[in-house]
């Protein structure tokens, strides 16, 4: 084992001092005006891009956020037990967080949103692939910042995706007291620190930054796998919930397609669409139908989709009104 570490020191990574980078980490982990600025505006880019549903917008964000700035040092100085840089990293990660939840709540707030779109409900259910991507994100930024060359712009838009928009919605979910949307955005919020911080260590270790007798003492790997072992649960449980949701939404889409309203020729389903935050599910279907649908035809709807997948729906039919014409009309 001995002899294995020190090929992996041998081959380290690393191409800068370990003295020049707690420097360079230490600076990028101050408290600093810019830090501020920077982090408001993306903050702010994020919550606005979220509420008109911008994808465009959100990425704008993502790219000045400097968050993944002092959780490198973060990680840093987990591994050598750098109480100074520690501090320092600590306290600008969670000034951020609060700055940027405060904010976006604010936001919220004053819009009032009538309901979520799709950019937010996205960052609602976390799974395990989320912690693979920030486990890569990570990576790629540890090995940037240990290699001068790779230069920022790749981690700073890798991180910035990770972790800016999760806060914002947490945000603005709480705003609207959605409750269920607000732990969701959070526990991706935790998942993409955690993750992103052990691949930073792993990357430091790699680049022999890390002795092996402190590594020995450090409790930062004990620590972070046991918080990484902590998430696998739910967001496990989140993953396959998210498989059989998508298996439920496509046998959703093949009865409705196939077998309902068979007796209506006028009918034309476009869009289905689930809600599962609602108790039960409410599934909406955008058709266009020549006249319009009542009430009984609905109710035969949900008592098919719930005979046929053995749980309730609450279906919505949202009728764009179309006229049938063929050569048949021609007088």
């Amino acid at each position: 084992m001995k002899r294995s570490w020190q090929i992996v020191q041998k081959l380290g990574l690393g191409a800068i001092p370990i003295l020049k980078l707690r420097e360079s980490l230490i600076q990028e982990s101050n408290l600093t005006q810019n830090y501020l600025v920077l982090t408001l505006g993306s903050c702010l880019l994020a919550t606005f891009g979220l509420i008109i549903n911008s994808a465009a917008v959100i990425i704008g964000a993502m790219i000045i956020a400097p968050l993944m700035l002092p959780l490198r040092g973060f990680a840093f100085a987990t591994l050598e037990g750098d109480i100074e840089l520690l501090r320092r990293s600590f306290f600008s990660i969670i000034f951020a967080t609060f700055l940027s939840f405060f904010c976006s709540g604010i936001v919220g707030l004053i819009i009032s949103l009538p309901e979520f779109g799709g950019e937010i409900l996205s960052r609602t259910q976390p799974t395990l692939i989320d912690l693979l991507i920030a486990i890569v994100a990570g990576g790629i930024s540890g090995y940037a910042k240990i290699q001068p060359s790779v230069g920022d712009a790749i981690p700073g838009t890798a991180i910035a995706v990770a972790l800016m928009p999760p806060i914002c919605v947490f945000g603005l979910a709480l705003s609207q007291g959605e409750w269920q949307i607000a732990s969701g955005a959070g526990l991706l919020y935790c998942t993409n620190l955690i993750g992103i911080n052990l691949a930073c260590i792993i990357i430091y270790v790699l680049g022999g930054y890390a002795k092996s007798n402190e590594l020995a003492r450090t409790l930062s790997w004990t620590v972070s796998l046991l918080l990484i072992i902590l998430l696998t649960v739910p967001l496990g449980i989140s993953f396959w919930q998210l498989i059989n949701k998508a298996r439920i939404h496509d046998s959703i889409h093949k009865i409705l397609v196939t077998r309902s309203l068979v007796n209506r020729r006028d009918v034309s389903i476009f869009n289905i669409r689930v809600n599962w935050n609602k108790t039960p599910p409410v599934v909406i279907v955008k058709v266009r139908a020549a006249k319009p649908i009542d009430p009984q035809e609905v109710e035969i709807v949900e008592n098919r989709l719930k005979n046929e997948l053995n749980n309730p729906y609450k279906v919505i039919f949202e009728v764009t009104p179309t006229s049938i014409i063929d050569s048949s009309d021609e007088e």
